[in-house]
């Protein structure tokens, strides 16, 4: 077991989902200083400490009284039924991008219920991470009838509303994979959705939508989701998922929501689907939502950007692991944007709260 002699220090707020993911896996404790201490407001924000204690058994978490140091000694991952009203400073993506990592190595399959926000313009939605993450995991073994992503209620921010169920079995270990040919976008799809305001917007999106994706080409499917009553939340909105995928099973996206301001129905549909076409001649056979690499033997992606890059630096720190990473520029064979090819032999990380079979 990790002592506090071996934990891990760090300065501000920034990558702290990072750090909270790997040193639960790795059972590595983490101290994490100066958290917003220069702002008018500092300290921790939210509750997504209380998320931790929830998914855990074991673990302790200790903040000082200003909330500006969080020290972390991971606990053993459980699982089980939980429910978790998460804050609606952040959307519900943002626990479910952290879950996606540390469900499969519970000791018993996760079934949760997440409520709060589910689309907003900071964190990837829940509609994005069902199109694109499920089927990414799926590709390391992660399958079956129990692993699923449901939006039971809408929420948009500030009110929020959403609830959401997800459930996911645990694995041993994950299967290496090589991903490296994108292969050749034949449809895109999703749907635009709206809550609280006429049904009239979403068919605006829409239209607006085709108008561009129409040029590139002829398979798009994207319909209207109006939810009402119950279902619709707390706050009025709309917005547009947009997700392309290709010969290979490759699923690229794009999301814009609206603003509390207000925005437009045609603007938004139409710079969407700029931001799906820019995604896809920029990005590789992983999107940009999805880049946060592990046990992967050869990936092709798109640039990193920064809060990736950073990734690849914590996972060093925690599980001593290095990518080797070489550019691959746009030629003949590879269309759109340069590229980055990204090998690596993983740890052999594996789920030890489950036996193997």
């Amino acid at each position: 077991v990790a002592t506090r002699a071996q934990s891990l220090s760090y300065s501000g707020c920034n990558f702290l989902r990072q750090r909270l993911v790997l040193s639960t896996l790795s059972r590595r404790p983490v101290r994490i200083r100066k958290i917003r201490a220069r702002d008018d407001n500092p300290g921790l924000r939210g509750c997504m400490w209380c998320f931790w204690t929830k998914i855990t058994n074991g673990s302790r978490i200790e903040i000082n009284p200003t909330g500006t140091t969080l020290y972390y000694q991971p606990g053993l991952l459980y699982g089980g039924s939980l429910e978790h009203d998460c804050s609606v400073l952040r959307s519900i993506g943002y626990c479910l991008e952290a879950l996606l990592c540390l469900a499969p190595f519970m000791k018993h399959p996760l079934k949760i219920v997440l409520r709060g926000v589910t689309n907003d313009q900071v964190d990837p939605s829940v509609d994005i991470l069902k199109a694109t993450a499920l089927p990414l995991l799926k590709q390391f073994g992660i399958d079956g009838e129990s692993f699923e992503l449901k939006i039971l209620r809408r929420g948009i921010p500030p009110g929020g509303g959403g609830e959401v169920l997800f459930s996911c079995p645990v694995r041993k270990v994950l299967k290496p994979v090589q991903l490296t040919d994108t292969g050749k976008i034949k449809r895109i799809r999703r749907m635009a959705y709206s809550v609280r305001v006429s049904p009239q917007m979403a068919n605006r999106i829409v239209d607006s939508a085709r108008s561009i994706l129409n040029k590139f080409i002829p398979g798009i499917y994207i319909y209207t989701d109006h939810m009402k009553g119950i279902n619709s939340g707390k706050s009025p909105g709309f917005g547009l998922p947009l997700v392309a995928e290709s010969t290979n099973g490759t699923f690229l996206s794009a999301e814009l929501a609206s603003s509390p301001q207000g925005q437009g129905a045609a603007d938004l549909g139409r710079n969407c689907a700029q931001l799906l076409l820019e995604e896809i001649y920029r990005a590789g056979c992983v999107d940009s939502t999805n880049q946060s690499p592990q046990d992967v033997s050869k990936l092709l992606l798109g640039p990193l950007p920064p809060y990736r890059i950073e990734f690849l630096w914590h996972l060093k720190s925690f599980f001593q692991i290095m990518f080797k990473i070489e550019s691959q520029p746009c030629g003949e064979e590879l269309k759109g944007g340069d590229k980055v090819l990204m090998t690596c032999v993983g740890v052999g990380f594996s789920n030890l709260s489950k036996t193997l079979k």
